[in-house]
């Protein structure tokens, strides 16, 4: 393995206001010039230059039986006329993050630069989908989206996996609290709780005044971090998330808008959490309401679904015992890589498909 580590400095400077700038004008996606696009008020910088370098050295050096890209994102670093099968596995339709940006934006610019991201990255995502040998996805959704340009008999889907051993159940006493997990400076991580903080978090501590809201994950921004109180706690990056996942009776995923699937969820349900989402927090994931997730919507219905949980232990159990059953049937690491490992010999068996230099 070649590791080449990635600065990514914690806040933005002039520097990355500037060299954003440049990045408007330019034919290609902004997020893909600057890995993470404007996320959550950090930009992320990669140099493009030695990585294309070592990639060129490493390709020219040997001879590999398949490239895969992970992402969308490092796709334009990579030679795509080169002689081996290649596959694109894609995590999200990025585009449609970024439509959902632009759909939901008030202010003028930032509709601006949002709507321009959804368009070039639009463009990008089809052409390089294009010129994979294979494209992976990790929803049904998502799959139904790129056969729209790609030949379906060249994607395929992978539910996204858990280490089942890693996140297990474990005995705790019974709570009043919820949690949210995720890298907070990801808009839909950030829209979803700012959204739940204010139109659902009232209506349960209505109901359940001692209830304690854990929101998990690195770089809250400003706005979260000012959230935090006697009944809602942030706390940055932490080194284990399981120990806030096993302490709590509820985990939610008031997301709004997003793609792929959400791990989320997965590892959460290894440990044996009863959950509550959206539907579009669980899309892609093959659920069941009141069987081993609640389902809700409406922000007073998300919150009664989370009530009945924190009043009815024997609910909160039945759930993630359901869960728990679902992911390590279906969604253990050992069955999402054995699919992985057959499409790569799939794919590395197959001529490949003939590119323009240009």
């Amino acid at each position: 393995m070649v590791a080449i580590p990635i600065a990514l400095p914690r806040e933005r400077t002039s520097v990355d206001y500037l060299s954003y700038a440049r990045t408007v004008f330019s034919s290609e996606p902004c997020s893909m010039q600057v890995i993470g696009g404007e996320s959550g008020g950090r930009l992320r910088y990669f140099d493009s230059t030695d990585i294309r370098r070592r990639l060129g050295n490493l390709t020219a050096g040997g001879k590999f039986d398949v490239l895969v890209c992970d992402f969308i994102y490092p796709a334009g670093l990579i030679d795509w006329t080169l002689p081996c099968p290649k596959i694109l596995f894609t995590h999200n339709v990025e585009a449609q993050l970024w439509k959902q940006q632009f759909e939901a934006a008030s202010h003028p610019l930032k509709k601006l630069l949002y709507w321009r991201e959804w368009r070039t990255l639009s463009e990008a995502e089809r052409g390089y989908a294009r010129k994979a040998d294979h494209v992976v996805t990790v929803s049904e959704q998502n799959r139904v989206f790129f056969a729209n340009f790609v030949n379906p008999e060249r994607i395929s889907t992978i539910a996204t996996g858990v280490d089942i051993d890693f996140f297990q159940p474990a005995d705790c006493a019974p709570s009043h609290s919820m949690v949210f997990t995720g890298s907070m400076d990801w808009t839909p991580n950030q829209q979803g709780i700012l959204f739940f903080a204010s139109e659902i978090l009232p209506h349960i501590h209505a109901e359940v005044p001692d209830a304690d809201l854990w929101i998990v994950g690195r770089y809250p921004s400003r706005e979260i971090q000012q959230l935090a109180g006697p009944r809602i706690h942030v706390t940055g990056r932490v080194d284990d998330i399981r120990p806030f996942l096993e302490r709590s009776t509820v985990y939610i995923v008031p997301l709004r808008s997003g793609s792929g699937t959400r791990i989320k969820i997965f590892e959460a349900m290894a440990v044996g959490k009863a959950v509550v989402s959206t539907a579009l927090g669980a899309e892609g994931l093959p659920v069941t309401h009141g069987q081993n997730i609640l389902i809700a919507d409406d922000p007073r219905e998300f919150a009664r679904s989370v009530v009945r949980i924190l009043r009815d232990r024997e609910l909160a159990a039945r759930l993630g015992r359901n869960a728990r059953a679902l992911v390590e049937k279906h969604f253990a690491w050992k069955t999402a890589a054995s699919q992985f490992e057959t499409i790569l010999q799939e794919t590395a068996g197959k001529p490949v498909i003939a590119r323009k230099t240009a």
